[in-house]
Parts: structure tokens; C-alpha cells; sequence
């Protein structure tokens, strides 16, 4: 057999298995820009590459699944003020018609809407 240009693994498939894996790779950097995510957390890539030979042992098929593992999006908090049982709004920072130093009224806070049965 020639002994022509020698490429790892992650070059065959004309490069499409390091596509794959640098397609996921900014989908993790785009994951570690995300303010809306921990800054800390980890994440992962993993490539799985699966080998299949067939009878003969000379035909090997490779497949590759590269997936990636992000943080999760921080949870976001509100509170709730219950007035009745029918009446539960959303706190707001400010009473309800109250001026702010910047001149803006402070709106009326948003009602929860309640599902008393299943339609």
C-alpha cells in the first residue's frame, strides 16, 4: 500500500467530522457568552465515533455524532402578591401610579390569569 499523506481520523469524510465537531465547539462559546447562563458551570463536547466493519473485516464504516452538553439559562424570579382568591398580581417595584425620579408612572402591575378548569 502507498504510504501517501497520513491524516487523523477527525480529517476524514473530506474534514466533515471536524466540521461537526467545531460547529458544536461554538455552540459552546456561544453557551460561555451567554449572560443569561453561569459563568462557572461546565461544559461538554463529546464525539462519538462508531466503527461498523463488515464480514471481511476490510470495509469499515465510521459514523460520528458530535453533541454538546450547555449550562442551563439562570432561573429568573418574580413575586407574587395575593389580594384574593381571585386577584394575584405580580409585585412591582413601585405603588402603582407613583412617579419616578426619571418622570415615568409606574403602571398597574400585571394580573395572573387563573385556569379554574380544564376546557
Amino acid at each position: 500500500m502507498d504510504s501517501g499523506i497520513q491524516k487523523s481520523i477527525l480529517q476524514m469524510a473530506r474534514g466533515a467530522i471536524q466540521e461537526r465537531a467545531d460547529y458544536e465547539m461554538s455552540s459552546l462559546l456561544n453557551n460561555i457568552l451567554d449572560p443569561n447562563t453561569s459563568a462557572t458551570a461546565a461544559r461538554k463536547l463529546t464525539i462519538t465515533l462508531t466503527l461498523k466493519p463488515d464480514d471481511t473485516r476490510q470495509n469499515i464504516t465510521v459514523s460520528c455524532v458530535a453533541t454538546s452538553k450547555l449550562a442551563a439559562t439562570n432561573p429568573v424570579t418574580t413575586a407574587l402578591y395575593v389580594a384574593d382568591e381571585d386577584t394575584i398580581v405580580e409585585m412591582v417595584p413601585q405603588i402603582p401610579g407613583q412617579m419616578a425620579v426619571d418622570g415615568t408612572e409606574q403602571d398597574a402591575p400585571p394580573m395572573l390569569k387563573l385556569v379554574k378548569a380544564a376546557m
